[in-house]
């Protein structure tokens, strides 16, 4: 069988010919290799030992299992099961829907996966920075911090219902445009119309992507690729001017500036030498209050662009007038081509003197006259509107609600934030509730680490902090003062645990600060495999035939657990994944069934 690194970048450098459409991509699903390179990115993940609508999880795994789904698949009569539907919590207090797919489902998803992302991920536009490798959330925000400067007017786009409205019709032409394999297109259309479980009523699907679905991030990014195709060539024709008049004011200032300095040179009497250099000085200051380019030159337009997923941000350079244009033209698009709506309550035009929301961060634009050198003696200004990233107290505010670590009180008017006791963690163990703190802290940090005002996440820090100690005192039914006084040493909070080796070791509260870190620039180079996969262990552990048990030499299954933690070490199986550090053991089919009935001492 053909080696899957091989398979995959073979389809990524076709992708590379214009107008190549690709043939007999079915036939990469009957080869087993490609399954086990899925299976152990799948593996790992959350979620996987929630059983869908056919009960099956991720335990159990076996090579016959892969072979099975194999056979189903070359007689096309596999059929993706439905989802399960479930409801999550949104952080405005009401519930999202999300599926639950069967693993089988999952695996095969992950496969197909694979190959569009080879075949697609090359030709998608830069802009695009939702659910692709290597970009994400702090790369658009990094490409909105280094185009965006200058800008006027901030659009927030955002497409109503969008991962529930795709057209399964149009999604399918646009697939077809490049994969010429019925059979493969057959598959993606079974998977679209799988439909869901909902309190065991079947609900069939008419639009949108899998519910849960492994492939609905790429399907969604190869719908809406077509759009970002169309903003580009928006972008060619908006923009206009090579660059912006100079501005009136400024351009008097300086030319009273030049006219005093010829006089200076050629003055020889002292006082007036004096009065010229006043002058001077009095120009450059009255200059430098001004822009050095007419900011309002309507002969000059521009229009920068950015989409992570269903949300975009545009940032124009024009008028108010430009923008309603842009929003009625990107609706009107959206609306002819794709059947899909622009939400009007949430697509939002904003003066870039306020601020716009994106990916959870506050955009905005400031002013700056910060000066660097161009040469020996001279000094240019950076160009005065530049683009600022915050996090705001509403973001934290709600965060905190979230860990429920907050409660509100109002004096005055005014709002006061308390830190509050988590009495859900009492039972958890002191370390375990310190690293909980120290996880979500961190995850936050890194999150909004680039933030422009960083600093003020101290804020955030100081609840979760206290609300930390309370939680420690809620634990012991003791007080704060006496919950710093147990487990602090030299100024610093932290828990001492014993490892395995006997050895004493001592985890601190955190207390790196919150400055912020350098934007990140990706670089990108293709003279590099676009597909580099890393083997690990976990191929060869279900390939070997040898229980990791008893030793029998037979077809294995790998038994799974959600969390080590949870095993309490006195069943010989569960000391053998302890002392490995592992979540998986691949067993035989006695071993496995023995486990699950509670026989296997």
């Amino acid at each position: 069988m053909r080696d899957p690194e091989r398979v995959l970048n073979s389809l990524a450098q076709q992708s590379k010919i214009s107008m190549y459409r690709f043939e007999r991509l079915y036939r990469i699903l009957f080869n087993k290799e490609i399954y086990y390179v899925a299976y152990q990115k799948l593996y790992a993940k959350e979620g996987n030992m929630t059983p869908g609508v056919d009960g099956k999880t991720i335990d159990d795994m076996s090579i016959f299992r892969i072979e099975q789904l194999i056979e189903l698949l070359k007689s096309e009569q596999y059929q993706p099961v439905s989802s399960k539907r479930i409801y999550i919590p949104k952080k405005n207090g009401s519930k999202r829907p999300l599926g639950i797919p069967s693993f089988d489902d999952k695996l095969v998803q992950e496969v197909i996966r694979m190959i569009l992302e080879a075949i697609y991920e090359d030709n998608f536009e830069s802009c695009s920075h939702g659910f692709r490798p290597n970009r994400g959330c702090h790369t658009a925000l990094s490409r909105i911090k280094d185009t965006f400067t200058g800008s006027k007017w901030f659009v927030e786009g955002d497409i109503k219902g969008f991962f529930d409205n795709i057209d399964h019709d149009i999604l399918i032409r646009i697939l077809e445009e490049r994969i010429s394999d019925n059979r493969f297109i057959r598959l993606i259309r079974k998977f679209l119309n799988a439909g869901y479980m909902e309190e065991w009523t079947f609900h069939r699907t008419y639009s949108g992507t899998p519910q849960g679905g492994i492939i609905s991030p790429i399907l969604a990014n190869i719908y809406l690729d077509k759009f970002d195709k169309y903003m580009n060539e928006y972008i060619h024709n908006f923009n206009e001017g090579k660059k912006r008049k100079p501005d009136t004011v400024y351009a008097k200032y300086a030319l009273r500036k030049i006219r005093a300095e010829r006089k200076l040179k050629i003055e020889t009497d002292k006082k007036k030498r004096e009065f010229y250099l006043n002058r001077i000085n009095e120009c450059c200051k009255a200059r430098n209050n001004y822009p050095s380019l007419d900011e309002m030159d309507s002969s000059y337009r521009r229009l920068k662009y950015i989409r992570y997923a269903d949300d975009f941000l545009i940032g124009i350079i024009g008028s108010k007038a430009d923008c309603v244009k842009v929003k009625k033209d990107i609706k009107d698009f959206l609306g002819e081509k794709f059947n899909l709506e622009l939400s009007d309550e949430k697509t939002l035009i904003t003066n870039t003197k306020k601020n716009a929301k994106f990916l959870g961060y506050e955009i905005g634009i400031y002013k700056t006259d910060q000066t660097k050198r161009i040469g020996k003696g001279t000094a240019q200004r950076y160009y005065r509107s530049k683009v600022f990233l915050k996090v705001s107290m509403d973001t934290m505010k709600k965060k905190l609600f979230e860990y429920d670590a907050i409660k509100l009180t109002y004096h005055n008017g005014k709002e006061r934030w308390h830190p509050k006791a988590r009495p859900c963690m009492k039972n958890n163990d002191d370390l375990e509730i310190l690293c909980q703190y120290n996880g979500e802290i961190r995850g936050f940090y890194n999150y909004y680490s680039l933030a422009n005002n960083s600093y003020t996440i101290d804020s955030f820090y100081n609840i979760m902090e206290y609300s930390m100690y309370k939680t420690y005192a809620c634990k012991y039914k003791s007080s704060v003062r006496k919950v710093l006084r147990k487990y602090s040493k030299n100024g610093e909070f932290g828990v001492d645990y014993i490892k395995k080796n006997g050895k004493t070791v001592r985890c601190e509260f955190y207390h790196d600060g919150f400055k912020r870190k350098p934007l990140s620039r990706i670089k990108f180079n293709d003279d590099q495999p676009l597909i580099k996969i890393t083997r690990t262990s976990l191929i060869d552990r279900i390939k070997a035939n040898k229980c990791e048990i008893c030793g029998a030499e037979s077809v294995l299954s790998m038994h799974h657990v959600k969390k080590l933690k949870d095993l309490q070490g006195k069943r010989i199986w569960e000391k053998h994944m302890i002392a490995r550090r592992r979540k998986t053991i691949a067993v035989c089919h006695d071993c496995h069934w023995k486990i699950h009935t509670g026989k296997l001492d």
